[in-house]
């Protein structure tokens, strides 16, 4: 057994710690706090999702934790259980964005509010997807690598968008929180798997930029009129 003096932190252990502050940070004033002081009251969901939510995150510290450890048998083991919070953490999304869309329509955005459960639905579907394509390529340490951590930068997207509350005066704060800082940490990747190993990996090269370039679209199409139509069939089925 390696001695914690030999624990190597990884490009994907920083980006580990990174997303567990910034989840902590954006979390603090509309969640965390008030939790905390007992003056938050949501359904059961609410509290379910934001702990499995959560849980992805710490989890995802944790592996990359334990690969620093060249622990790679308790890593497998706790990787169950990260598939099993990363599951309940994406089919609990719908149930969340029907509580935010009804909250948002008794502050009177009337459609704005419906329009907002669109980006939910594909959140979780990338999350998800992308999770278990992790899974599926556990054996090739290069792919699984790149796959959880696209996956974490995209069930962390909420959390940067929250940090909007701390720079009020920011105009298009879906853009430069929800998009740009978020999507930063690919970028960032990007330069990382540069300089690091001479080439950005395909794969985290196409499925960031198609990752950059849906949440592009979502900016640019939000709240058109077909948006709107998407966007009440899907609160119909959610609800």
């Amino acid at each position: 057994m390696l001695k914690p003096t030999e624990f190597k932190p990884s490009f994907f252990w920083w980006m580990s710690l990174v997303a567990l502050i910034a989840v902590h940070i954006g979390f603090a004033k509309t969640y965390l706090a008030p939790v905390t002081a007992g003056t938050f009251s949501a359904p059961v969901v609410v509290y379910v999702h934001g702990a499995l939510a959560f849980g992805w995150i710490f989890l995802y510290f944790v592996q990359t934790t334990l690969a620093g450890f060249h622990q790679y048998l308790l890593h497998a083991i706790v990787g169950i259980i990260a598939l099993l919070t990363a599951v309940g953490a994406a089919v609990t999304m719908p149930s969340l964005g029907v509580y935010a869309v009804q909250k948002e329509l008794r502050q009177g955005l009337g459609e704005t509010a419906v329009s907002g459960i669109v980006g939910v639905f594909t959140s979780a579907i990338m999350f998800l997807a992308l999770v278990i394509a992790g899974v599926l390529n556990r054996a090739y340490g290069a792919i699984h690598k790149r796959l959880m951590l696209l996956a974490t930068i995209v069930i962390l997207w909420p959390a940067w968008f929250r940090f909007r509350h701390y720079f009020p005066s920011v105009p298009r704060p879906d853009i430069w929180f929800a998009v740009v800082l978020a999507d930063s940490l690919i970028i960032i990747s990007w330069v990382w798997d540069k300089r690091k190993n001479g080439y950005i990996h395909p794969l985290l090269k196409y499925i960031g930029t198609a990752i950059i370039l849906e949440h592009i679209f979502e900016v640019v199409c939000f709240d058109n009129p077909t948006w709107r139509v998407v966007a009440a069939k899907l609160y119909q089925l959610a609800a």
